[in-house]
């Protein structure tokens, strides 16, 4: 895939970061039915993945 312009490269990651939300989001729902972890633990995990992607991500996309 050849991507040209930044507005393209914006778009893709973006998409690329939507698609691994839903299959980490798939991976925790998941783990939560088996295994019986608690909410909260859940949560902070879904918040530090999300730091982290806030963290690397953005600069690239500024």
């Amino acid at each position: 895939m050849n991507i040209d312009s930044t507005m393209a490269f914006s778009r893709a990651m973006i998409a690329f970061i939507c698609f691994a939300l839903l299959l980490v989001g798939g991976l925790l729902v998941i783990m939560r039915r088996r295994h019986q972890y608690h909410p909260n633990l859940i949560g902070a995990l879904i918040g530090g993945m999300l730091c982290f992607l806030l963290l690397e991500v953005l600069p690239t996309l500024t």
